[in-house]
């Protein structure tokens, strides 16, 4: 899966010469916690909400409310605009773009073209959407997760034995826990505890809640 395909095509934008009264309304209609800076179709960075509010006159100032109006008619977001923003492209691979927002500990990351055009933005609810789709929820089906070794050829023989169960894959997933290899399938069968028990005398382990239950004892 790439970015440019689970991304957000239609984002609220404002330009530097917004007025910060206005980049606060779009924050509270749209829930942001930034608004993405464009000019001429390019990025040019973003603005936070902390720093919005920050230049709003607070309840306590001492100005008129003629002064206040005049204000707001005058604060653009000009000044505020922070320009250093990490960014993805369409064709990123959907991991990459989750990992720079895990460690940087963001709720999203602006989706640019080679020429700082603005493509999108991607966010966590989507990152949650592709996690939804790919592990293959909403196809049905029962989730068995096996632990094996780590060695060449392990997804192919759990395959073909499914496959001589008559056993349908929807999906296919890789975790690795203490050094532990872990396959994670969805299938669709009609007996599970026909499938485990022959799971089982194979020589696998499957790895269900019990399989972990001391790690949150």
């Amino acid at each position: 899966m790439y970015v440019g395909l689970a991304m957000q095509k239609h984002v609220p934008t404002i330009t530097s010469d917004t007025l910060i009264i206005k980049a606060d309304r779009m924050m509270e209609e749209n829930k942001l916690w930034i608004l993405l800076v464009v000019e001429g179709g390019k990025l040019k960075g973003y603005v936070a909400k902390e720093d919005i509010r920050a230049a709003l006159p607070s309840g306590a100032t001492t100005f008129s409310k003629h002064e206040l109006n005049y204000l707001f008619s005058k604060l653009t977001v000009k000044d505020l605009v922070r320009k250093e923003m990490p960014t993805v492209h369409p064709e990123t691979e959907i991991e990459v773009a989750a990992k720079i927002m895990h460690d940087r500990d963001l709720a999203g990351l602006a989706v640019i073209d080679k020429d700082s055009h603005l493509k999108g933005y991607i966010s966590r609810s989507s990152m949650l959407a592709v996690l939804v789709e790919e592990m293959g929820l909403e196809l049905g089906g029962n989730r068995i997760a096996i632990e094996v070794e780590d060695r060449k050829g392990v997804m192919a023989d759990l395959s073909r034995l499914f496959f001589d169960l008559g056993v349908n894959i929807l999906s296919t997933s890789t975790f690795y826990r203490d050094n532990r290899r872990l396959l994670v399938f969805r299938i669709l069968a009609d007996d599970m505890a026909a499938i485990v028990k022959v799971v089982e005398e194979k020589g696998y382990k499957i790895a269900g809640p019990e399989y972990f239950a001391h790690e949150w004892a």
